[in-house]
């Protein structure tokens, strides 16, 4: 049975039984490829909880199920990884470093646009601002589920609280190896704010921001955090 050149599409033949399973094939690898967006580019090593329909794009040094699939969409999809080879052009959007990027035949580049100062081959300096919004949960210190990404070069952490903190008089936002890092004594009252201009410090690996109660354990209370951060871009051939 023969493909379609590009998506690598099965061809219905002529007279072929059970033509339904050659048909939702072709269907399930348009619905991954077209409109692509990834959960992320930077992991080797496949998720432990994936949600059907989830992409990713492979990086380098891979393992278990996705080994020898640097730079391959892997898709999760009926409980198994579908792996589309991507050709030069296609395009998709990096959800974790809230950009497009192009595969230019050899790997995957960073567009250039408004939050972007690019070369001729595609190195570049890349602008971000990662937000979320946390509920606290009782303790002395929480963690947030929105990582300060690998590699990402952050500049400072802002936010302003939603919902008053309840339990703690002031609170710090930092990461583990310093837990003041952007911010301390910080309001707990509704509309209270966080400036926190810092480094910039490099981080290795994703890391939480820590966010550590003063006076008394947290018990409540919903803040909205963004990391300014910058992150870097090699040139392709």
């Amino acid at each position: 049975m023969s493909d379609t050149t590009h998506l690598a599409l099965p061809y219905l033949e002529a007279a072929q039984a059970q033509k339904h399973v050659t048909m939702n094939e072709a269907l399930r690898r348009l619905d991954a490829v077209v409109q692509l967006a990834v959960k992320s580019r930077v992991l080797a090593t496949p998720p432990g909880s994936p949600a059907e329909g989830d992409r990713y794009i492979v990086a380098a040094d891979a393992t278990d199920a996705w080994a020898d699939a640097e730079n391959v969409v892997a898709v999760w999809s009926d409980g198994a990884w579908i792996m589309l080879t991507p050709v030069t052009g296609w395009r998709a959007f990096d959800e974790d470093a809230d950009e497009f990027v192009t595969f230019n035949g050899v790997g995957w580049v960073s567009e250039p646009g408004g939050s972007s100062v690019a070369s001729a081959h595609g190195a570049a300096i890349n602008f971000h601002v990662l937000e979320g919004d946390h509920i606290f949960t009782s303790g002395a210190t929480n963690e947030t589920s929105f990582v300060l990404p690998d590699r990402a070069i952050v500049l400072g952490v802002t936010g302003r609280v939603l919902t008053a903190l309840s339990g703690a008089t002031t609170w710090s936002v930092g990461v583990a190896a310093d837990g003041g890092r952007y911010g301390s004594g910080i309001g707990v009252s509704e509309g209270s704010t966080v400036l926190g201009p810092s480094g910039p410090v490099t981080y290795w690996a994703d890391t939480p921001l820590l966010l550590t109660a003063a006076g008394s354990d947290f018990t409540g209370g919903v803040a909205r955090l963004a990391v300014h951060y910058v992150t870097l871009t090699g040139p392709g051939v």
